[in-house]
Parts: structure tokens; C-alpha cells; sequence
């Protein structure tokens, strides 16, 4: 069993995050080895699944974190994509020499605009004003006196607790 797999022609990375997850967890031990665990560190970055690279940055070994600094320089990848820094993000890609094995998926990042996707049906504007010639209404602002306001604050109060 080879210690990572290389993504091959049109970098599917789909397949390349099956077939790490399997070398985890065929590996000895439940620990794989530090370039499998840095592809799928990224992987999960690049299908922006923060959620799965955290638990799996928890996963790895201290002895290993500390003995490579790619798995470092990845997770603060994950860290400015976590925290919606995304300037900070391409900043934090660019500054780091990756390895070869890391290097197209860190080129696959680079290249994301780093927003989440928005659904087609979220960006579809269906008015009907658009579609039946009438002016549109004037929006009316809220007007909150002082029995609404404490009312809202005790129950924002509610749920934040």
C-alpha cells in the first residue's frame, strides 16, 4: 500500500478523499501516515467540509503535528477558512512551499472564490412585480416603542440562554 496516493489527468479529488480515507483506516494502528493525513486535511478543505477537518486535525497525533510543519501550515488554511478570513486564507497558501502530493489541491483552493455556494433557487428573483406593470410598495420602517423593544430583548435574552 503506498503512502498517498497522487491525483492524476483531471484531479479528481472526489476519488483522491475515497482513497485516503481508506489508507486511514487500513492503516496499522488507525495511524496513517503524515502525507495521508495532509491530503485529507486538504481534501476536506477543498469540499469545504471544515466540520470533518477539524475533527480529523484532533485525530492526528501530536508526535506527528509537531515532526511536520505541511500538516501545520494546512490546518492554518483550515483555521483562516474556519474564522472567514479568506484574505488571511490565500495569504497563508501563498507564503507556504507545499509538497507535491498537496500541491494541486492547494492550487485547487487557491483557485475558489471563497464563498459558499448559493443554491440556484436562492438566486432567482421572482418578483411579481416584474412580471405585472405596478410600482413598487414603499417600505414601511419598523417602529418599535419601548414595551416591543423589552419584549424582543427578553426573548433574544431566551434564546441565547
Amino acid at each position: 500500500m503506498p503512502g498517498a496516493v497522487m491525483a492524476e489527468g483531471a484531479l479528481s479529488f472526489k476519488k483522491l478523499l475515497n482513497q485516503c480515507e481508506n489508507q486511514g483506516l487500513e492503516s496499522p494502528g488507525g495511524i496513517a501516515t503524515p502525507p495521508v493525513y495532509g491530503q485529507l486535511l486538504d481534501l476536506c478543505l477543498l469540499h469545504n467540509d471544515t466540520n470533518n477537518a477539524r475533527c480529523l486535525w484532533k485525530r492526528i497525533p501530536p508526535a506527528i503535528k509537531s515532526a511536520n510543519s505541511e500538516l501545520c501550515g494546512i490546518w492554518s488554511v483550515g483555521q483562516r477558512i474556519w474564522e472567514r478570513d479568506f484574505p488571511g486564507k490565500y495569504m497563508t497558501i501563498y507564503v507556504h512551499q507545499w509538497p507535491q502530493l498537496v500541491q494541486p489541491i492547494m492550487e485547487a483552493l487557491r483557485n475558489e472564490n471563497g464563498s459558499p455556494r448559493k443554491p440556484v433557487a436562492d438566486s432567482l428573483d421572482v418578483s411579481c412585480n416584474r412580471f405585472i406593470c405596478l410600482p413598487e410598495p414603499a417600505p414601511v420602517p419598523p417602529i418599535l416603542n419601548e414595551q416591543q423593544l423589552a419584549r424582543q430583548t427578553d426573548y433574544v435574552a431566551f434564546l441565547e440562554n
